[in-house]
């Protein structure tokens, strides 16, 4: 038996149970990127309401092409870091540890302050429409294929703002590698059609994700927690599936290891998902079975089936998204037995926002 609320030694970190908050897109920063009061209060909640780890929405790394929404926020200048020190020490004093996701949306772009044209690894649009919970865009834009110069200024990018975050007193780092953002894109035969040495065979795919946690690790030194979440589909196309299957997943794994990471964070729409060309395995199941890395898992982790998959994979912590956007104090409510409610997308209209949330839960509480 491997309690859900027993406290975890993972990688520098001892968090005091299983449970992470999952990254979420929330678009509340100011329109400069600076985390504000109505951020801290948020993150503090969840931290009140037990989750032992918090970790951040995407943040965006530098004042290029990397910000994908409107209202989203970076961590590349000191006004930033300050706003986010602010959040931290927040969620420190409510007894939770905290990570900062870093991403770059590549062409995964609805707004960017500081350009009008995303990047990718080829002339790929997205498949599918742009979300709209996060902007108004109703068309995603074709990308610029990126540069070398452009790719290494992405990886700057990264290394420079995991050096911020370290500063600003996160307790580690997520590099943002799903969900269609640029380092997924890379991976993916789909958006990369690239005849360099960044393209082709998975070899080569995978090689700005190498560099990226390699400038990372290098930038905060070795007694810091740095990790980065994978999956194969993408906010746009749930079902792409690597072409190289479990083997090719479990290659990535050891890459990332090797490169310097101490987690990966799985996530591929539930957490046992058989999702590979062929085969039984789930990126869960692909990932406990490479030594040398820990694990955080999500994917449809509720209170129905937590036990269960903390029994299954011990050792790792259970990252909840939409039950907690339901319930910021899941954890407390499963300790104690109380009632957890279902979400209602209704609060996440017309735009993913922490204030219409609010208002949701103003006008559901009359």
């Amino acid at each position: 038996m491997s309690d859900v609320m027993q406290s975890i030694k993972f990688n520098t970190i001892e968090v005091p149970n299983r449970f992470a908050l999952a990254p979420m897109t929330r678009t509340s920063a100011e329109p400069d990127g600076t985390p504000n009061a109505l951020m801290a209060d948020h993150y503090e909640g969840y931290a009140k309401g037990g989750f032992g780890l918090v970790i951040t929405e995407g943040t965006y790394t530098d004042d290029k092409a990397s910000q994908g929404y409107a209202n989203q926020p970076g961590i590349i200048n000191q006004e930033q870091i300050d706003g986010w020190k602010a959040i931290v020490d927040r969620v420190h004093a409510a007894g939770s540890k905290m990570l900062v996701q870093l991403m770059h949306a590549g062409a995964q772009f609805q707004a960017n302050r500081f350009t009008e044209q995303p990047q990718g690894p080829s002339e790929v649009t997205p498949k599918g429409a742009p979300l709209g919970f996060y902007g108004d865009q109703t068309e995603w834009q074709t990308p610029a294929a990126m540069t070398k110069a452009d790719i290494q200024a992405a990886v700057d990018g990264f290394a420079k703002s995991a050096a911020n975050a370290k500063a600003a007193g996160f307790d580690g780092i997520e590099i943002h590698g799903a969900n269609g953002y640029l380092l997924n894109q890379f991976l993916s035969t789909y958006f990369n059609r690239r005849e360099d040495e960044y393209g082709g065979a998975l070899e080569n795919r995978l090689r700005l994700v190498v560099e990226v946690v390699r400038a990372v690790r290098e930038a905060v030194g070795e007694n810091f927690t740095v990790g980065i979440r994978l999956s194969q589909g993408t906010v746009t196309d749930p079902d792409y599936q690597l072409p190289e299957g479990a083997a090719g997943f479990r290659q990535i794994v050891e890459a990332v290891r090797d490169a310097g990471a101490d987690f990966v964070h799985t996530t591929d729409g539930d957490v046992n998902r058989k999702h590979f060309v062929e085969g039984d395995e789930s990126l869960a199941s692909v990932a406990a079975s490479v030594e040398g890395i820990n694990l955080i898992l999500n994917g449809s982790i509720d209170e129905t089936n937590c036990q269960d998959v903390a029994n299954q994979f011990p050792h790792t912590l259970l990252a909840v998204g939409k039950k907690a956007l339901a319930n910021p104090d899941f954890v407390q409510r499963l300790k104690d037995g109380k009632e957890i409610a279902d979400i209602d997308f209704a609060m996440l209209q017309p735009k993913a926002t922490i204030t219409n949330e609010l208002a949701w839960r103003k006008q559901n509480a009359a």
